[in-house]
């Protein structure tokens, strides 16, 4: 199973260059004040750690489930069953409105994933018209293990923050989090492409 892969932001993933203080951030904003002084760059110090953290992260995490025998989307699904607890059953519209996902990617991934044994469809309790998509055993069994791995390992980057800051880190990228809208590019007919419960 392949992925494109979409090119890195040179300005953003150049680690040559090494800095007297600071980090990589403040660098390009010094490097941006230089040639464009009129340009208020405090939001880089914010979003371009973000992109920054979120780009290194990246191969870690997908490493990290390839030794369980997933692909980061695959694993997407796979939580969203677990977190919502037993049975572990969600219909494909829950599965889809949870997950930033184009439709035939989540269309791909839970055919691949019931191919695997890893989910099952079972008919929806309230109505045996419509079909849920459910964990099955070992669905859950690797599930359970690659998010534990994955909890242990993004503890270990946290460890360099106290409680404390840990603490205060969440409630700000709560706030932002809640301040960023979701994007919307045809949602209405891209949910009922991609969630056919038939």
């Amino acid at each position: 199973m392949t992925r494109m892969k979409k090119a890195a932001d040179p300005i953003l993933t150049d680690d040559s260059a090494t800095f007297a203080s600071g980090d990589d951030v403040d660098a390009y904003r010094a490097q941006h004040r230089q040639v464009s002084p009129e340009v208020d760059t405090e939001t880089m110090a914010v979003f371009g750690r973000i992109y920054r953290i979120t780009t290194r992260m990246a191969p870690h995490i997908e490493a990290l489930f390839a030794e369980h025998g997933l692909e980061r989307g695959e694993y997407d699904v796979l939580a969203t069953l677990l977190r919502g607890g037993p049975p572990y059953r969600k219909t494909p519209t829950d599965v889809y409105t949870s997950l930033m996902v184009s439709s035939g990617g989540l269309t791909h991934r839970l055919k691949w994933l019931e191919a695997a044994a890893l989910v099952r469809r079972v008919p929806c309790p309230q109505d045996g018209r419509r079909l849920m998509v459910e964990l099955t055993e070992e669905g859950y069994r690797r599930t359970k293990r690659a998010f534990e791995a994955d909890m242990r390992l993004e503890g270990q980057w946290l460890s360099e923050l106290s409680e404390e800051d840990r603490g205060q880190l969440a409630d700000l990228l709560r706030l932002l989090n809640a301040s960023v809208p979701q994007f919307e590019k045809n949602s209405a007919s891209e949910t009922q492409e991609a969630v056919s419960e038939g």
